[in-house]
Formats: structure tokens, sequence, C-alpha cells
């Protein structure tokens, strides 16, 4: 199965996609990853490029029978497909989960302060996640907010949700 998660940073996606990795033993895909380690080879990365290995080895990976984690501001309906696409093309099922931190001021807390835990990336500022382009969802996905609640928390209510997504798929 095919997790994808998106939503703007900060909101805790890294945070319970990781958890979640861990709890399924699972193939984890990290984006900023990617993206880090082809800008240290020396490529310029301003477009699709980390998405587009993101894909090329969630589909691989799938095709070997593992669930992969996907972790990803997934902020436009392009990527979206693109992610279903991924799993589709080998016959994999997928689960779209959102996560979300309703409070603005806690949102913009979590921005100001948190560390950089890939060597190298820069973060972005509180301006740059509030300019960022994010499309509205149009399907139905699992939204897990985040706001004023641990990151445990937010996990057994994330798999809670995904108990009954798994059972169609059994």
């Amino acid at each position: 199965m095919l997790y994808i998660f998106s939503g703007l940073p900060a909101t805790g996606k890294s945070t319970l996609s990781s958890m979640l990795a861990r709890e399924l033993r699972a193939v984890y895909l990290r984006v900023d990853v990617v993206e880090q380690a082809m800008r240290d080879a020396g490529a310029k990365v301003d477009g699709p490029e980390g998405y587009i290995v993101c894909y090329a080895l969630a589909s691989q990976n799938l095709r070997l029978g593992l669930d992969v984690i996907a972790d990803t501001v997934n902020p436009i309906p392009i990527t979206r497909e693109a992610w279903r696409n991924a799993a589709e093309s080998v016959k994999a099922p997928f689960v779209e989960i959102e996560v979300v931190c309703s409070d603005e001021n806690e949102h913009r807390q979590r921005v100001e302060t948190r560390a950089v835990d890939i060597p190298g990336l820069v973060l972005p500022t509180w301006e740059q996640v509030i300019h960022r382009e994010y499309d509205a969802w149009g399907r139905d996905r699992i939204v897990i907010d985040t706001a004023h609640q641990t990151a445990a928390d937010s996990f057994e209510q994330l798999c809670q949700q995904l108990e009954g997504v798994r059972r169609q798929f059994s």
C-alpha cells in the first residue's frame, strides 16, 4: 500500500509519516531528503525533480510488494494525481492523508522553532509557508489535525482511521 502524506511544512507530517514507517517497517520516501541529496551532488533543484525521483522509487518498491510512505507537501492536484498513478501503475492500493495544524499561532510557533534534521536543508520561514502554493483538496482523504495534541495522540488518531482503510484491502 502507498500512504500518500501531504500538508504544509511544520504541521507534523514528517513526524507522523516517519512514525508510521517505523510501525509498518515500510519504505520511507521523504522528498526533502531526496532534494537535499540532489543539491549536495551539485544539481539545481527548482521544480518537480525530487518528486519525480520519489514517484519512481515508490513504484519500484510497491512492485516488490512493500508498503511505501510518501512524505511530501503534495501541494497541487497534479502532484496528488502523480502519487495515485504511481500506485495504480503497479496495481497497488493507496490512501491519501492530509496533515494540518488548524491553530495558526501554534503552526507559526512550530515553523519558527523547529530544528533542521537534514544536514544542509534550509527550512522555510513563516512568510514562505503561508504564501506557499497549496490547493484545497477536492477528494476524500484522511485529515489529521495536529493542533493542541501530542504527536502520540495524532498518531493514535491516524492509526485508528487507517484500520478501516487497511481492512478494505485485506
